[in-house]
């Protein structure tokens, strides 16, 4: 039994890490009572869960279902929160939108933001890295990505943090009505906007999600508007939480930061290890559609399974010394970006952003070191920084 592991103890979220070694050191998984699932702790297993076509990602409206609907109707028009045949056909037309080029022909615009968020720096050269670098840079990206234009987008960040801690366990009782109102005034945005982009297209994504067709079939207006607020939710937690993260272990590894300092080629193996090291996203559910063996316990149909992310990317049986943090690891196949048919669509758009953020930092700001304690979120299963203070 785990029911003495609170993932809302400021402790556990702390540092999570030692937790989930001696959980595995007794069970590959195990019951946790508190939220009345199973819990993964061994990479096997984790990448097992999130593989199998029998464990899947099913939907439940959250209950009352009148005053939830803003939030379940972007939810369950979601890929995220589907399996095939509706996933297949969600993410069809999703990547056929998010396959056009965008990515690359957004590096040259990525380097810009970079440099002028780091051009309006302080003069004394003290900084939060979070709130000044790490977390306007996704949004600017994925906002102009979209085609969300320059003057709305002070409304993003917002709606999306509401909505967003909505996902995490012992929600505080503010956190519902929030995350509905802003379920409510995104989905109005969107939908306008994807209706002024059905009306006169435009080289973004919204026009392209609008117009995408797979064998006759297309998005609907809800599927439009779902499909734009999980690429700017996951695409901007994913790499604010991976970069904060990661550059707080390189903080406090100075022989590491300055592996990477000296070498930019160093630059796509250090990233790897920041996502494995402290995972941006901790956890994802599974439901078993059947009853399934997993390690020698047997789930039954509709038994929950949480694939612990951060426990998997630091088991010892996958990744020699997991708690050292190497720049160099090689090889590094974590899976904190997921696995199978729900990995991460917005993943190569991460990964591209920290390959420009990162280095860009770094050479511009040489002497980058901590100048105060990071202040954690309160948060695991999207586990990040609020802000981390810096000297440069």
């Amino acid at each position: 039994m785990t029911d003495s592991l609170d993932f809302t103890d400021a402790r556990f979220v702390d540092d999570p890490y030692p937790s989930f070694a001696a959980l595995r050191s007794r069970a590959p998984m195990l019951w946790h009572e508190p939220t009345n699932q199973w819990l993964t702790l061994t990479y096997e297993l984790a990448n097992a869960v999130l593989r199998d076509r029998r464990m899947g990602r099913l939907w439940h409206d959250k209950e009352p279902a009148e005053r939830f609907e803003p939030f379940n109707r972007l939810h369950r028009n979601q890929m995220m929160e589907n399996e095939p045949p509706d996933h297949t056909r969600l993410r069809s037309l999703v990547a056929k939108a998010f396959a056009r080029g965008h990515i690359e022909r957004l590096r040259p615009r990525v380097q810009e933001i970079a440099d002028g968020l780091l051009d309006r720096l302080p003069a004394d050269g003290t900084f939060d890295v979070i709130a000044d670098y790490a977390e306007p840079l996704p949004v600017a990206v994925i906002a102009e990505l979209l085609g969300v234009p320059e003057e709305d987008r002070h409304l993003l960040r917002p709606w999306s943090g509401a909505i967003v801690k909505m996902y995490e366990y012992g929600r505080d009782a503010d956190v519902e009505p929030a995350a509905v109102a802003a379920s409510a005034a995104f989905d109005d945005y969107m939908r306008g906007l994807a209706a002024e982009r059905r009306a006169r297209p435009r080289d973004d994504l919204v026009s392209h999600l609008a117009a995408a067709e797979d064998g006759g079939t297309r998005l609907s207006a809800d599927e439009v508007v779902a499909s734009a607020i999980l690429l700017l939710n996951a695409g901007h937690e994913a790499s604010v939480n991976a970069f904060g993260n990661g550059i707080v272990a390189l903080l406090h590894e100075p022989e590491q930061l300055a592996r990477v300092c000296a070498d930019e080629d160093l630059v796509p193996a250090a990233i790897e290890e920041m996502i494995r090291y402290d995972a941006p996203l901790q956890l994802f559910e599974r439901t078993a559609m059947e009853d399934i063996d997993l390690g020698g316990t047997v789930v039954p149909a509709g038994g929950r399974v949480a694939a612990l992310l951060g426990a998997a990317n630091r088991d010892p049986e996958m990744f020699a010394a997991p708690d050292v943090f190497d720049v160099a690891r090689r090889p590094n196949q974590h899976i904190g970006f997921g696995a199978g048919v729900h990995h991460c669509l917005g993943a190569p758009l991460a990964r591209m952003e920290l390959q420009i953020s990162l280095p860009t930092l770094l050479r511009r700001k040489p002497d980058l070191a901590l100048a105060g304690d990071p202040v954690r979120r309160p948060t695991f299963v999207l586990r990040g920084y609020a802000s981390v203070p810096v000297s440069a």
